[in-house]
């Protein structure tokens, strides 16, 4: 779309997150969706396990809170982890409301009682699921009802490039304008101006080289906000999904956590059971020490892969609870049912992000960041399972309606300048996108994964700055295209993470380093922040 569209409301990312928010909005708002590529790709459609909450009479707040705080290893801001889990019971009856089948059972004559299963983290069951496809039957249904509202416009295939800002147009008073767009498919840039823009881009996985997320999970919404200003936080927390399947063709396919949940056990290649020795709740443990004792007898072995076994369960059980996994499986040659299957550690979920507030507004005025792009406090330094579908939801319905509350008193954007190309020229040369986007995901897998040290992280700063700068030269030179976008966005969100990782000295969490192996809690563990105007500085020193 050419020309210089306005909207009441601008969400960059069409996952739980930015279509919930759009769901919540009232008809008489104007509304612009942006998605990558179809509406309904992106991390969302591909959540196996489901969505935590307190629906069970037995189960409370106040244990969903201290299981919340105790995964996140004291660095959970506890006003944020109150809030998301008293609203979420209201969360789940939206979508109730809404029609997303979640699994139910039959007990003590009532069909109606959610089935509830547990996964890592959760001291009782309380993760209520759709089979084992929960975000595809979220998406799907959120996507049905977006395509129904007279009010929103879906844009798709289209990616965002930058922010407008007032202080970039010289303002004196500073706000989020608007953003420049790319329309992928035919390559013109547009203007998009609007009261409110919303980043609901997900995390950034893909900078990593193994990642159980869509080709979409590229940083964009944190690196847009970074270069328009905003505070970014506790970007050193990368959760590592312990168990991806493993397999060439597999491309990192998710085994959901509720396989352990319901009794699945990890072994070693050669049969052994092994986590009972890392933790004193084995299989049940939280993922970052899942993944770190998965990843330590990896390396201590040689191995390629360990082992995940349910196949001890009746076959009908595991068909029915996870029945898109045993598909998967099965395509691929292994039948979870007869025989354990193999899986890895991946890249799966960034706990930091742009720093909000209660209401997912940033630093930004007109900015808002909600889900897997923003840092609440709800995580800390790990985020539990199931507990992300349920911060798109709360946050997504409290940004909503502030944005509503504010919407009277909030101006409307001013005529905004096309996007300029009278400098730039089309690539010969498009080889230097495809090699710096490897290199820098085998960068971070190497020197910036799992397990961590001064040194690794010293030599991925070097090499990573190195790239910046040539991407930034390529990007300054050359006509924009969606993958050196991505590219772009990438390498500044490696960027954060390494100096985020760099501050932080003890292992704390996702955060582990073998040069400070302990927590260091001689005092209130505290947030990584870094802000744009402080980060120059440390792109000259060494972090001591």
């Amino acid at each position: 779309m050419a020309g210089n569209p306005k909207f009441d409301v601008l969400i960059i990312g069409s996952g739980a997150a930015g279509l919930s928010l759009a769901l919540r909005l009232p008809a008489s708002l104007k509304v612009a969706i942006l998605a990558k590529s179809e509406l309904e790709e992106g991390s969302t459609l591909y959540a196996q396990g489901g969505i935590s909450a307190v629906t069970d009479p037995s189960d409370t707040f106040e244990s969903h809170i201290a299981d919340t705080l105790d995964a996140g290893a004291g660095l959970n801001h506890p006003d944020a982890v109150r809030f998301t889990i008293e609203h979420a019971p209201a969360a789940i009856q939206w979508l109730v409301d809404l029609g997303i089948p979640f699994t139910r059972k039959a007990e003590n004559g009532e069909p109606d009682t959610f089935h509830l299963t547990r996964e890592g983290g959760h001291s009782t069951r309380r993760v209520l699921h759709a089979a084992d496809a929960t975000g595809r039957a979220m998406e799907t249904t959120l996507v049905s009802e977006t395509r129904k509202r007279s009010n929103i416009t879906v844009f798709e295939h289209h990616i965002a490039i930058d922010l407008i800002t007032a202080a970039k147009l010289g303002q004196a008073s500073n706000r989020c304008l608007g953003a420049y767009v790319l329309d992928i498919r035919d390559h013109g840039i547009s203007t998009f101006a609007a009261r409110h823009v919303v980043l609901a881009t997900g995390g950034a996985s893909k900078v990593y080289l193994y990642t159980s997320n869509p080709d979409t999970s590229s940083g964009d919404g944190i690196a847009m906000a970074w270069r328009a200003g905003c505070r970014v936080a506790n970007m050193e927390f990368n959760q590592f999904h312990p168990t991806c399947l493993y397999h060439p063709q597999a491309k990192s396919f998710l085994v959901t956590e509720a396989v352990r949940g319901e009794g699945g056990r990890l072994l070693l290649p050669d049969g052994k059971p092994f986590m009972d020795r890392f933790d004193e709740r084995g299989n049940l443990a939280p993922r970052d020490i899942v993944a770190r004792a998965i990843d330590h007898e990896m390396k201590r072995l040689g191995a390629e892969y360990v082992l995940l076994d349910i196949s001890h369960k009746p076959a009908p059980f595991i068909k029915e609870h996870f029945p898109n996994v045993y598909a998967r499986c099965r395509e691929l040659g292994y039948d979870m049912t007869l025989e354990p299957i193999p899986v890895v550690p991946a890249a799966h979920y960034t706990c930091g992000g742009i720093m909000t507030d209660l209401d997912g507004q940033t630093d930004l005025p007109g900015l808002f960041a909600i889900g897997e792009v923003a840092c609440t406090g709800l995580h800390g330094a790990n985020r539990m399972a199931s507990n992300s579908l349920l911060e798109c939801l709360v946050f997504g319905s409290a940004a909503a309606q502030k944005i509503i509350d504010t919407q009277d008193e909030t101006p409307a954007p001013p005529a905004l300048p096309a996007w300029d190309e009278s400098r730039v020229r089309d690539s010969d040369e498009e080889v230097v996108v495809s090699h710096n986007w490897d290199e820098l995901r085998r960068c971070m897998w190497n020197y910036v994964g799992i397990v961590r040290t001064n040194k690794r992280l010293e030599r991925a700063w070097r090499r990573v700055d190195l790239l910046q700068q040539e991407i930034q030269e390529y990007y300054s030179n050359f006509t924009v295209s969606s993958d050196l976008i991505e590219l772009r966005n990438l390498a500044q969100v490696a960027a954060l993470i390494i100096r985020s990782a760099q501050q932080r000295k003890e292992s704390r969490g996702l955060h582990f380093t073998l040069d400070y192996p302990v927590s260091d809690n001689s005092r209130q563990p505290t947030d990584t922040v870094l802000a744009p105007q402080t980060f120059q500085d440390l792109q000259t020193r060494k972090v001591s």
